[in-house]
């Protein structure tokens, strides 16, 4: 992806359209629709979301066994929103009536919600490119070239797994290449990464009698903070203490792994301190996700540790009316990796929007600011901070 100067054009062949937009949502996950059911709810009418699959696809992906890590609960009646919940009076606690949601469910629950407000999605539409000449987006999908005066890229970040930065990590499978953890062949798994999906990946192995070896340059199982962007959540905790995962997985923390080589049928793992391991099933690498970020880098300066620079709109700093929602977004040293986070900041990104077009944004922001819908002040975010 490349800014250019390019004027936009008509291509009726191709599928393209002299359509202008406000706005252009990409993604239509937690993140994409969430932060259209603000645009709805601050009266923004001409946008459009699209997704390379369907809504909720990332979801859909996850390995059949894998549960959200935050519960649902239908609190909304007292006034404290669903932690799962991407929307003002929404509560997959209460719609769903599970606690702990597959991903398959929770894409079920997002169709709903799609399907409920009448967002306008457009899926299988894969975003080749996004391009900003004479202060309109250029977004060039593989069925056409798309307008608009605001992009908000919410792509997330399940389907850019990181593959590892050893030697041999590429004869490893990621975990978001497990469509079900029962199917996997094999009684003895080497998990590279002892975070949430790695220990998630242990708890599945274990309940189903097979053993496991997880091996972490840290030691997330002995954080001690309270922020759960840094230390596992209590639900991994709490299957920690299952007796079968006592039982079945063996703990290596502070354990870096050099690299992986295949002899036969055997697999070795070299840690840096020059212990091996050995196994004949192919070891899991549970080392997260690079994020979809990367595929818009040129629309936005980068910070030291590699996330999009962002203005307190969430916007870009060098690219006016660029807009990023979901897990990527990072102010300072604060993280908006989880939905109960990261959906703090729809309402920011709407109203910014929504000012532009000169629409009033006062009652959206009062109700969205009453249910923690609208975190507009960074300065007390940290773990101890109860107000965040």
């Amino acid at each position: 992806m490349a800014t250019d100067t390019e004027s936009a054009n008509t291509d009726s062949k191709s599928g393209s359209s002299t359509e202008v937009y406000d706005v252009i949502v990409v993604g239509a996950g937690a993140a994409g629709i969430g932060v259209a059911i603000a645009l709805t709810h601050v009266g923004v009418e001409n946008f459009l979301i699209v997704d390379r699959g369907t809504v909720g696809a990332s979801f859909r992906s996850w390995p059949a066994e894998t549960r959200f890590l935050t519960p649902s609960f239908p609190s909304n009646s007292i006034g404290m929103l669903d932690l799962n919940s991407i929307g003002l009076g929404i509560s997959p606690g209460f719609n769903m009536r599970i606690e702990h949601p597959t991903g398959q469910e929770y894409a079920d629950h997002l169709q709903s919600l799609a399907d409920y407000f009448e967002l306008p999605v457009r899926e299988e539409t894969d975003v080749i490119s996004i391009k900003k000449s004479d202060e309109l987006f250029h977004v060039e999908t593989d069925d056409g070239t798309l307008f608009a005066n605001n992009v908000i890229w919410a792509a997330g970040e399940y389907q850019y797994p990181s593959l590892g930065e050893f030697e041999g990590s590429d004869m490893c499978l990621h975990t978001s290449s497990i469509q079900k953890y029962g199917e996997l062949e094999g009684d003895d798994f080497l998990i590279i990464g002892g975070y949430e999906s790695g220990i998630d990946a242990a708890y599945h192995v274990a309940m189903n009698g097979k053993n496991a070896r997880v091996f972490d340059r840290n030691l997330p199982w002995g954080e001690e903070s309270s922020d759960p962007s840094v230390s596992l959540s209590p639900y991994s905790f709490e299957r920690m203490r299952n007796e079968k995962f006592g039982a079945n997985v063996q703990l290596f923390p502070e354990t870096s792994v050099e690299s992986v080589v295949r002899n036969g049928d055997v697999y070795s793992l070299t840690t840096e301190d020059g212990q091996v391991f050995s196994s004949n099933t192919q070891p899991i690498l549970a080392n997260g996700f690079n994020g979809s970020h990367v595929f818009v880098a040129h629309l936005f300066e980068q910070r030291e540790d590699g996330f999009p620079s962002l203005n307190e709109r969430d916007e870009s700093t060098i690219v006016p009316g660029m807009f990023l929602c979901g897990p990527s977004v990072r102010h300072d040293g604060h993280i908006f990796c989880f939905i109960y986070k990261f959906r703090q900041r729809f309402g920011i990104v709407a109203e910014t929007i929504a000012s532009s077009l000169g629409l009033e944004t006062d009652e959206f922001v009062a109700a969205y600011k009453s249910w923690g819908m609208y975190l507009d002040d960074l300065s007390c975010c940290g773990q101890e901070c109860l107000t965040c």
